[in-house]
């Protein structure tokens, strides 16, 4: 029986599901669910496992065992059609038999680009494209900018006062927003590929910039961005280097013994070049991608929150405020953008707005 345009959003936004599921542990793949239909019953469900391998559609296709014959694979991207790591998933489909493929996307990456559908169809596989397409652009936004950009999406994360200051003027930060609000801020640490900040944050703070408390057993990349390299030798990223995975990012002029040091203590050295004084934006994110990360979570402080939204690099700006005013004398939570007229300064729209305890919570993406 043919699944009404309400079942196959069903099931797709199930798929999508699954598929949230492995943010921030599936990298340099993308996050892919599954789900497996036949007469109206789930027979197998999958997600892209840990690193990215195996696939979602293996994963859900052993589950459903002789079941997908005939059945109804909803995927959330376009099923891969090149040899990797593994074999192709569009050919695994068509040896499970299964009648039809439900996907919402084209995949980007050139190595696929609509030849997964084209083996489908080729092998008598009905396909139907566009189902929550919307949705599913906005969970795989970071594999694709990777793929066609070179560079993972950022989220900038901002938790300040109500007038937007960070902390005092003597730099007292913690903590401003509640412990509510500092658990889902580990959370979305962990949807994440990586939780980047900025030198001076990482001197002020002694970050450890781990996910805590939430069960998780893979942790994000730690990436500080420090043109000259003058970060504690002693702080908690570098006794845990050898541990979770610190990636510095640096100028061409940080001293030889500093590099040296770091690498004697497990963290890998990312050189990078330098524009209007400070570390390009775009090239940090770039040897970032190039390394396989999809997906950024940057917690500041203001310089490097300014540098990115001057490059216009910030894809989804979250942004916690605090019920109290520190005033101007305060640290901002975003520097100096040299904006003279207000229809130069940088766009989003709001897509939520929640209370968090004590502090409220509001989450923008590029764009009017």
């Amino acid at each position: 029986m043919t699944a009404s345009a309400e079942d196959d959003r069903r099931f797709m936004a199930m798929a999508l599901g699954l598929g949230r599921r492995g943010m921030g542990r599936t990298w340099p793949n993308p996050a892919v669910g599954c789900v497996i239909v036949k007469d109206g019953r789930i027979v197998g469900r999958g997600t892209t496992a840990d690193g990215g391998r195996p696939h979602a559609e293996p994963v859900a296709l052993a589950q459903a065992g002789e079941a997908a014959r005939g059945a109804t694979a909803y995927v959330t991207l376009e099923p891969c059609a090149h040899h990797g790591q593994t074999p192709p998933c569009a050919e695994a489909l068509i040896a499970a038999g299964v009648a039809r493929v439900v996907a919402p996307l084209h995949d980007s990456d050139p190595r696929v680009a609509g030849q997964g559908f084209a083996m489908l169809e080729a092998a008598g596989i009905e396909v139907t494209q566009g189902v929550l397409a919307a949705e599913a652009a906005r969970d795989h936004v970071g594999f694709f900018l990777r793929t066609e950009q070179g560079r993972p999406m950022v989220t900038l994360k901002l938790a300040g006062s109500l007038d937007g200051r960070i902390a005092t003027a003597t730099g007292q930060s913690k903590w401003i927003t509640g412990p509510e609000a500092r658990r889902l801020v580990h959370g979305q640490r962990a949807r994440h590929d990586a939780v980047m900040v900025g030198a001076g944050t990482a001197r002020t703070d002694d970050p450890s910039l781990t996910v805590r408390d939430m069960g998780v057993d893979r942790q994000p990349v730690r990436v500080v961005v420090s043109r000259h390299l003058d970060l504690p030798l002693m702080s908690q990223l570098a006794r845990t280097a050898r541990d979770i995975p610190v990636w510095l990012c640096h100028g061409p002029g940080a001293a030889a013994e500093r590099i040296a040091a770091w690498q004697g203590l497990g963290a890998e050295l990312l050189p990078c070049g330098v524009k209007g004084g400070q570390l390009d934006p775009n090239d940090v994110l770039g040897q970032m991608g190039r390394r396989g990360i999809t997906r950024v979570f940057c917690e500041g402080g203001g310089a490097l929150a300014a540098s990115l939204m001057e490059a216009d690099l910030v894809d989804e700006l979250v942004v916690f405020s605090a019920g109290f005013a520190i005033g101007a004398e305060g640290l901002p939570a975003i520097g100096a953008l040299g904006l003279g007229r207000l229809e130069d300064a940088p766009r989003f729209t709001l897509i939520e707005t929640r209370a968090v305890g004590p502090d409220l919570m509001h989450r923008w993406v590029r764009g009017h």
